[in-house]
């Protein structure tokens, strides 16, 4: 499928995690876009960072006519339009286990979410993170322990990036956030993250971004 003109809806870089995750699969799979940029304070885009909306709209991708809400949804077109990105692997088994993790991303891990809101400015040194939100954090980094082991890495399955990446990484600056203490497997894969150059884009934007969120900028 031929690029055109695409459009990608997010909002805060700071704070949304979901945003985020869209623009990183829409780069990730080489494809140029515009982004409409709604302002924190939007009701709506509000109530979705603060976890308070029943549904999440955004990021929404708009492409060659096709609306596509949802990360997983937005992440399984980019792979059927840009098939050569590599988005998913290309082995059966492989391409299931990926698919299965972005699921668990996509639908658990709610203690990670509330305790650790994503918040790129802020930096909280010896946070204390309670049990139910530390053992999000064991599951997180068994899965990168795993799929590394497993493929090899660098990435979660193996030498190309795929949208297991681009799903994990918000994890990585929350982990950065509330100086999370990993093992060197973890580490390495998490500084690996932090260092592509799309993330150190989205990161630069989001430290100039001037709305906060007072909820979420909060001394913990």
């Amino acid at each position: 499928m031929l690029a055109s003109t695409a459009t990608l809806t997010i909002t805060s870089k700071n704070y949304s995690s979901w945003s985020l995750r869209g623009w990183l699969l829409a780069r990730f799979a080489g494809l140029p876009f515009e982004e409409d940029v709604l302002p924190p304070d939007d009701p709506s885009t509000r109530a979705e960072i603060l976890l308070l909306s029943s549904s999440i709209l955004v990021p929404c991708l708009v492409h060659n006519g096709i609306r596509v809400w949802d990360t997983l949804a937005i992440g399984e077109y980019l792979h059927e339009a840009f098939p050569q990105a590599g988005l998913l692997p290309a082995d059966m088994k492989a391409r299931a286990h990926c698919r299965a993790i972005c699921g668990e991303m996509h639908s658990g891990f709610s203690a990670l979410r509330s305790a650790l809101p994503m918040n790129l400015r802020s930096h909280f040194p010896k946070f204390k993170v309670w049990s139910r939100a530390q053992a999000d954090i064991d599951r997180i980094t068994a899965i990168w322990r795993e799929c590394l082991d497993t493929y090899g890495g660098p990435y979660l399955f193996g030498a190309q990036r795929t949208m297991a990446d681009a799903m994990y990484a918000p994890v990585c600056t929350r982990f950065a956030t509330y100086d999370v203490k990993l093992d060197p497997v973890c580490r390495a894969y998490s500084d690996l993250m932090l260092g592509q150059p799309e993330m150190k884009e989205w990161i630069k934007a989001a430290k100039a971004e001037p709305n906060d969120i007072d909820e979420l900028d909060v001394e913990f």
